[in-house]
């Protein structure tokens, strides 16, 4: 049903390549600098090595819809290749195509001066420089983005920005060089025309970084940082769009987001069931081997079975995202949002059970592909938002009249990477 496009095919070949050749063998070295350098937040060099690689192979930016700063591929030629990055924690950054900078960049392509363009944007593109977006908050309940507090303060040229915000990702990365932040600059404005978009220096005074946020315990490398503003001042030409913007380019910003999330959660799935088959495989408890246990041939089955028709389920989402566009498409993002965290979470799930005590050391990729996918469920909208807004849009077709369920937007809320 979903074709595969020529020039598409010819990334995920070189993507492949460049995963067995470079990325896996890459990983262990990943995770020894790190520990070696007793700071969870250092950049290894094998990572700017791989990153060199990678943009010398064209592998570079693949995200970006836009030719004049990527290949310009469509949904549905990106999310195989979105996939194949996925079964790496460190390959969907070698290849210039990790969150949040991939929705910061598209941000920043559109809505964007050309200051920004020249500042931020070409750093972002060259991959010398990391972002952040400061949505969520700790104060609300960030899931409705219309109840965030952020004060964002108009005097004379200037914004004056008090709050805090978390969960705001590379906020610890060693390159982190810029903020997209969303506060409220009109309180008395329609509800979902009070916020606003700010481009912002990650050194700006009045920044501070009160912490990094443990993910099930792991502090990951690029950090998710709880961030107070006290007074920080930005020059009214680094607002995106207009006054009263800021939920509007949110929308925009995450459905693209959610998508690449899916994809790169499918990559892991598959990586997490050849473990599991090569363990069952290798592994002999009293007397049989694991992979002649009709448990574990049934848990085999059905990750092949979960798996495939979460994909079909993407690509359906990205198909229509291309055809009709990311409004149109907002059902089948929701659903896959829901859908596509929860198979990874099970298959991987099951890959631990079949590993035993292994699976749950860092000796296999497995625990920490748990932690990660487990923020999926909340990250970028709860799994409850989603449902409720499917819930609700399905009811406004079968209603008596259209005023009788009120179809809302799918949730602008983000919980790290986002």
């Amino acid at each position: 049903m979903f074709e595969i496009s020529e020039r598409s095919a010819r990334y995920r070949d070189e993507l492949l390549e460049f995963m067995t050749d470079s990325v896996y063998p890459a990983e262990l070295e990943y995770e020894r600098e790190i520990a070696e350098s007793g700071d969870p937040h250092h950049q290894p060099q094998v990572l700017e090595q791989l990153k060199a690689e990678a943009r010398s192979r064209g592998l570079w930016n693949l995200f970006h819809p836009d030719p004049r700063w990527g290949p310009g591929l469509s949904n549905l030629e990106y999310a195989p290749l979105a996939e194949i990055m996925g079964r790496s924690a460190i390959a969907s950054e070698a290849c210039n195509c990790n969150a949040p900078d991939t929705g910061n960049i598209e941000v920043l392509s559109r809505f964007g001066t050309a200051e920004h363009h020249e500042r931020y944007l070409q750093p972002l593109l060259d991959g010398t420089m990391a972002s952040g977006f400061a949505m969520t908050e700790p104060g609300v309940a960030s899931s409705d983005a219309t109840n965030i507090e952020l004060d964002i303060r108009r005097i004379g040229d200037h914004y004056i920005l008090n709050g805090r915000k978390w969960f705001t990702t590379n906020a610890l990365h060693k390159n982190f060089g810029v903020l997209i932040v969303m506060g409220k600059t009109d309180r008395s404005a329609p509800t979902h025309r009070q916020q606003s978009m700010l481009v912002i220096p990650a050194d700006a005074p009045g920044i501070t970084i009160i912490r990094n946020l443990p993910i099930f315990g792991y502090h990951d490398r690029e950090g998710h940082g709880e961030l107070l503003f006290e007074d920080v001042q930005v020059p009214i030409a680094d607002l995106l769009g207009e006054e009263g913007d800021g939920f509007a380019i949110g929308q925009a910003r995450l459905g693209p987001g959610r998508i690449h999330h899916c994809m790169r959660a499918l990559g892991a799935a598959e990586r997490a069931l050849e473990l599991m088959c090569q363990r069952a495989q290798s592994r002999t408890t009293f007397g049989l081997p694991l992979a002649e246990r009709s448990n574990i041939q049934d848990w085999i089955a059905e990750s092949r079975i979960d798996i495939e028709m979460a994909r079909m389920l993407t690509l359906n989402a990205a198909h229509l995202m291309d055809t009709v566009g990311n409004k149109q498409a907002q059902t089948a993002i929701a659903a896959i949002k829901v859908a596509v965290p929860a198979v990874a979470l099970k298959v991987v799930d099951r890959a631990i059970q079949v590993h035993g005590g292994a699976g749950l050391t860092g000796d296999l990729p497995l625990a920490r592909m748990y932690a990660h996918l487990r923020t999926l469920r909340l990250a970028d909208g709860p799994d409850e938002v989603h449902k409720r807004a499917i819930a609700r849009i399905e009811l406004r077709k079968h209603s008596a009249s259209q005023n009788t369920v009120r179809a809302e937007p799918i949730p602008a809320t983000a919980v790290g990477r986002q």
